[in-house]
């Protein structure tokens, strides 16, 4: 208490020069028309001002919750579009039709049995095997071989799921094979990744036959359990002979940017356990029959 008496007792002399210049300004501003208008329109510009800081601030902190929306969308849009794709195709082949004379058929239902959200929390492209850690896990309802995609394409295929995350083995690994085919040309092959560019993957064993152009979109064909046909890989920028000469490979601009993924979505497709069982018990059957052989 004595120290705050002292400091007021040594400052008294700037206290009352303060509580002057407060008093002199506001009857300046309040007994006088055009100083007070131009404190108000002064008040009015900074207060503007700071609002618009705080509505830039807010917006700049909402990006993230619309880019799950976004990346969500994308992802139910491009099913949408495969489906119609395909009906749209099974009508010409049966009618005869060409391309583009029916309407798009409405109501389609996602090709997606189920669709997990997930965080991308560790991620590489400058390595020859590139690994993805995903916050989502076995809890969760993610399994191993399950497919993974963005709101813009193509990710990878879950290798190996724990309690709360797992680990997505990416298109920019030396091991990764997905089926793909051309977009409505119905000639398919694998597709693979050497190193190197984190935006560039080849599609292998097109046959010689295949008719294509530059520009034109590789997806998903479909003929495995883990992905369903239609979702978006990349455009054709390049074509090349086999090292066999039997056949061609296609260098493809991944339609995923890997280096800045953040939004992925853990997918299965429609019969999914039912196919991936199946598979497996066609696999160890034949296992048995060779092993039972020699």
């Amino acid at each position: 208490m004595n120290n705050l008496l002292d400091f007021l007792k040594n400052n008294f002399h700037w206290l009352i020069f303060l509580l002057l210049e407060i008093a002199s300004g506001v009857m300046l501003f309040s007994y006088n028309s055009y100083q007070g208008s131009v404190w108000v329109s002064t008040a009015n510009v900074t207060t503007g001002k700071l609002l618009e800081w705080r509505s830039e601030v807010e917006q700049f902190f909402s990006l993230t919750r619309i880019n799950e929306e976004l990346s969500h969308r994308n992802v139910v849009l491009e099913q949408q579009l495969a489906i119609y794709r395909e009906r749209m195709a099974k009508l010409e082949d049966k009618l005869g039709q060409p391309p583009g004379s029916f309407d798009v058929p409405a109501g389609a239902d996602s090709l997606f049995e189920r669709v997990i959200a997930a965080k991308v929390v560790d991620n590489s492209v400058d390595r020859r095997d590139n690994l993805i850690t995903i916050d989502r896990g076995r809890l969760d309802g993610v399994r191993a071989d399950m497919g993974v995609v963005s709101g813009t394409g193509l990710v990878g295929v879950v290798y190996m799921a724990a309690d709360h995350y797992s680990i997505v083995l990416p298109v920019l690994n030396s091991r990764s094979r997905i089926s793909c085919s051309i977009r409505n040309r119905n000639y398919f092959g694998y597709l693979a990744w050497e190193g190197g560019s984190p935006v560039e993957a080849y599609v292998e064993d097109i046959p010689r036959h295949a008719k294509f152009a530059k520009g034109e979109w590789v997806e998903t064909s479909g003929y495995s359990a883990i992905f369903p046909p239609g979702i978006a890989v990349g455009k054709i920028i390049g074509t090349y002979n086999s090292p066999d000469g039997l056949s061609y490979r296609l260098k493809v601009h991944l339609s995923t940017d890997f280096a800045c993924l953040r939004d992925v979505y853990v997918v299965s497709g429609r019969g999914f356990v039912d196919r991936r069982k199946l598979q497996q018990n066609a696999t160890d059957s034949l296992e048995t029959e060779v092993r039972s052989e020699r």
